[in-house]
């Protein structure tokens, strides 16, 4: 298991690999990015960014979203995995917002979870990115980058993931290495072909130096 000092130090070293490391979902307010978010999961962000431009010239807000017909937005999502719950999902939670929160996304992840669709995943990403409050949001890349450096357990569920990581990162940093995690596994250190070969983090990864061994044989 790496400590804090050596966790810090793989992190320094992916920042320079990454140095602009950001959520890559596109949206014009905290509302779109929150339907984004909930649209993204089980799904790609390429294939959200290519279906939410006419979901939103449409359903820009809340308002708008509240009252969209269900098989107009099932039309416009249904490129996207998951489509008609999700349908359901941000038509419910337009509603909510509008009904219980005055049609503003809420701040607190302890507000953003009751909201139809909306995980504690979901919730650590709007939390960031839309208002900047430190959050780390664990989805594939950064579970299986943080268990292949030994930063996490193997064995870490999703939660312990999350609380690892807020122990072993400063605060202020929560989000910049969120993305920078991600990043790293989306682009790099990936599901079936990470670039162990040329990774610089290799010295410190028993996962790559175990792959390079046994490709040698």
């Amino acid at each position: 298991m790496l400590n804090k000092e050596m966790t810090m130090e793989a992190l320094n070293r992916m920042y320079q690999m990454f140095p602009d490391a950001v959520g890559e979902l596109h949206s014009e307010s905290p509302f779109q990015l929150l339907i984004a978010v909930i649209l993204s999961a089980q799904a790609t962000d390429v294939s959200v960014n290519k279906a939410t431009p006419a979901l939103f010239a449409v359903y820009p807000t809340p308002e708008a979203m509240a009252q969209a017909p269900m098989e107009d937005l099932i039309a416009k999502i249904k490129t996207i995995g998951l489509y008609r719950n999700k349908a359901k999902n941000i038509k419910a939670c337009a509603q909510m917002l509008l009904e219980n929160y005055g049609g503003s996304v809420p701040t607190t992840r302890e507000e953003l979870i009751k909201l139809p669709g909306v995980g504690r995943k979901t919730a650590n990403v709007v939390l960031g990115d839309a208002f900047g409050v430190p959050a780390i949001a664990v989805d594939t890349h950064v579970e299986r980058v943080t268990k292949r450096l030994r930063i996490c357990k193997l064995s870490a569920s999703v939660t312990e993931v999350e609380a690892t990581l807020m122990r072993k990162i400063p605060k202020e940093l929560w989000v910049k290495s969120h993305h920078t995690l991600i990043f790293f596994g989306r682009y790099h250190c990936t599901a079936r072909a990470p670039k162990c070969d040329i990774c610089p983090l290799l010295d410190m990864c028993q996962d790559g130096k175990d792959r390079l061994k046994a490709a040698r044989k």
